[in-house]
């Protein structure tokens, strides 16, 4: 006789999900401010912006997740990491707009539901979402047998934020000569994993559990340190147009935030790479001009303005014709 099925013997426990959920309510409501408007719905969320000072409110939205990174993270303590880098992520793609992060959503899917797992991201997430000054809205955790292994975590994140349409920036204002500043990276970020982990542990043999000289800690720890959060250093400046370094590395997002024409000159003297950067290189035997088309290296956030803001790097200056030196004859 064939035995009656459930969804929970087919793999899927709605009672823990509701106690997960319930779990992690005091975490959402720790993000929000008097903007978010109280409801008995749990279909979605409310949030009335603040509109003082705005005179043409145009909302800004964005999507990403922390890609193979997610492999790094084997003990809950990773996933809260994790969860700091998805909000990261997202709230820093926003910045390059003008942009001010209002509330965040995130997606966590996994083959089966450890909530000390994903207690740990939701905490990351929401301690980030605090520091970005977002409200965290919203999200959904999926259990999906089949589609992901157990242990394994799909993150994905979304963002939506509002700039003035008045003061957006215009790189159509880039002259030669224009400072290009930036703010440092903490390492890797969340951009340029797979070929980390091919040149580190399949090519090079490395455990990352082991210490490498000149890291501090375990290679794990170094890889896994959480995203920067540019949101409170990028308010109140003012730029022609700025970049997330993100996928493309340093060498392809600088390049596509100038116009037509104009390129820049980078002087590698005036920013520190992580070391990581050279273990991966060296391990690997990526070249150069591979690196900086991949990772950060070292500038996690990169604009063009007319002065150099305090506490920002002043790393460069805009060129005539096109495209980027890095200063890799003076490595």
């Amino acid at each position: 006789m064939t035995r009656p099925l459930s969804y929970r013997l087919a793999g899927v426990d709605v009672t823990a999900a509701e106690r997960f959920v319930e779990a992690i309510g005091p975490l959402v409501r720790s993000t929000h401010g008097p903007e978010v408007v109280t409801h008995a719905s749990r279909f979605a969320g409310l949030l009335r912006p603040d509109l003082d000072g705005i005179s043409d409110p145009v909302i800004a939205a964005t999507c990403d997740g922390v890609g193979t990174k997610v492999l790094l993270a084997t003990e809950p303590a990773h996933f809260e990491g994790l969860g700091r880098d998805l909000v990261a992520m997202n709230v820093n793609d926003l910045l390059p707009l003008g942009a001010r992060p209002l509330l965040f959503l995130d997606y966590l899917a996994a083959g089966r539901l450890d909530a000390d797992r994903l207690g740990a991201a939701v905490r990351g997430i929401a301690a980030a979402c605090r520091e970005a000054g977002c409200a965290l809205l919203g999200g959904e955790t999926a259990e999906m047998p089949n589609v992901h292994a157990d242990g394994a975590i799909e993150m994905a994140g979304f963002a939506v934020g509002l700039v003035d349409g008045d003061r957006l920036p215009d790189p159509s204002a880039i002259r030669p000569g224009d400072p290009v500043v930036a703010l440092p990276s903490t390492g890797l970020h969340s951009n340029g994993f797979t070929l980390a982990r091919r040149a580190l542990f399949d090519q090079a043999g490395l455990d990352p559990d082991g210490t490498v000289p000149g890291l501090v800690g375990t290679l794990g720890d170094v890889l896994r340190t959480p995203t920067a959060i540019y949101v409170d250093a990028v308010a109140n400046v003012s730029f022609k147009a700025a970049a997330h370094i993100t996928g493309g590395g340093l060498l392809g997002r600088l390049a596509a935030l100038l116009p037509a024409g104009l390129g820049a000159r980078i002087d590698p003297d005036t920013y520190t790479r992580p070391p990581i950067l050279g273990v991966v290189s060296q391990a690997g035997g990526v070249p150069e001009e591979e690196m900086a088309a991949t990772f950060n290296m070292g500038l996690g956030f990169v604009a063009v303005v007319d002065e150099a803001p305090e506490g920002w790097l002043r790393v460069g200056e805009v060129t005539e014709g096109g495209g980027v030196d890095l200063g890799y004859a003076s490595r």
